[in-house]
């Protein structure tokens, strides 16, 4: 069986920690701030854990992580 390839964009925006799960970055910081609530601006800081039927997904594009 030859050997599968990993999807750039997803080894650029994904990572998996050491129990299994996918990390990335929060969502909706990119633009727009001014019409964002302080609170969601603090609470989109970091990293968060996908949901793990978003995280099923990432794993195919990602098979040797």
């Amino acid at each position: 069986m030859p050997k599968l390839k990993t999807k750039s964009g997803a080894k650029k925006r994904f990572k998996l920690t050491g129990t299994g799960k996918v990390k990335a970055q929060q969502a909706g910081k990119r633009h727009g701030m001014i019409k964002r609530t302080t609170k969601f601006i603090r609470s989109a800081r970091g990293t968060t854990v996908l949901d793990e039927s978003d995280a099923k997904i990432v794993r195919k594009f990602m098979p040797y992580a």
